[in-house]
């Protein structure tokens, strides 16, 4: 008996799974959870977002009324864009929009912060006035200003006419009228600007500014060596930014003006709406579309090349 219990072969041992084994699978099946939690807002995104997109650059080489078939015409609309001499009146109202939006209302911004940041009593107080026109609808801020530039009873010719000026024709005249329509926009847009700029000012340590101080260094010259190099990736996202916004500018001209006088405040993406709900040229509005948006492309590409050397320099 007791041989027998001797010689009987053991039974083998189950191997464990090796642990690399069963973490690599654990890790799939987080990567599976999390995919799948990811899913519907992924085909939400999708149906809303990048099909309208596909969907208009298919449009760009069609001519269709978005009812009948739609017929397929090639670069036809590209074609008649070059040949539509109010795309280029547009484009140069658009460039003209965006350059007197960087010269007013980019520096404007940094310039009031700056001041802000220097204000200790009451300074809650400040930030809210500043920001609060961006908590004003759009629609609404546009239309207190048209009565602001009113040329008969508007608020700005009334006080002007106290000190012997006036009254202009702020939105009746062509020389004007792209002006009027940046000062509304960047009393429109420029409290985030001025409070992401405080947030970032708040960031610099003091120690450096005591140094400059200490050295004699003039107030200017601590904004130039210190204050700005400091912003300087701050400083560069908002003027991405700020260029996207002005070159997509629509709702003040289409609301102040509707292009007018003698189409000086004509932009890009207020001939894109013309040609689409005027017209009913949806092929040659969505080719305007692609261009506009191969122009916004090369922008962001131009700042993300030159956020990379800023940040190996």
């Amino acid at each position: 008996m007791t041989t027998a219990l001797a010689t009987r072969p053991e039974t083998p041992a189950a191997v464990p799974e090796p642990p690399v084994r069963r973490r690599r699978a654990a890790g799939v099946r987080r990567e599976l959870v999390g995919v799948l939690f990811l899913l519907p807002a992924l085909v939400i995104f999708g149906l809303f977002s990048w099909w309208p997109i596909l969907r208009g650059l298919l449009i760009s080489f069609q001519q269709t009324n978005l009812v009948d078939p739609a017929t397929w015409v090639g670069l036809e609309n590209f074609r008649a864009l070059t040949e539509d001499p109010l795309v280029g009146t547009a484009v140069q109202n658009t460039l003209l929009f965006v350059g007197l939006g960087l010269l007013i209302g980019f520096p404007a911004p940094l310039i009031l912060a700056a001041v802000m940041s220097t204000i200790r009593r009451g300074a809650g107080v400040y930030r809210v006035l500043v920001y609060l026109p961006v908590v004003i609808p759009p629609v609404v801020a546009i239309l207190l200003w048209k009565w602001f530039y009113d040329p008969g009873s508007g608020l700005f010719n009334t006080l002007l006419g106290q000190i012997g000026l006036g009254p202009y024709p702020w939105l009746q005249s062509s020389d004007t009228a792209m002006l009027s329509l940046v000062l509304e926009s960047t009393w429109a847009g420029m409290g985030g600007a001025v409070l992401i700029y405080l947030a970032a000012m708040t960031g610099i340590p003091a120690e450096l500014y005591e140094a400059a101080e200490t050295d004699g260094a003039s107030m200017w010259k601590r904004i130039w060596h210190i204050m700005l190099p400091q912003l300087r990736p701050v400083i560069g996202l908002l003027l991405l930014l700020q260029l996207l916004s002005t070159v997509q500018v629509f709702t003040e001209p289409y609301i102040f003006t509707q292009g007018g006088p003698d189409n000086s405040t004509v932009t890009v993406l207020l001939l894109i709406f013309r040609y689409a709900f005027q017209d009913g040229e949806y092929g040659q509005a969505a080719a305007l579309s692609v261009l506009l948006a191969i122009v916004l492309a090369v922008l962001s590409a131009i700042y993300l090349r030159l956020t990379r050397s800023w940040s190996t320099s």
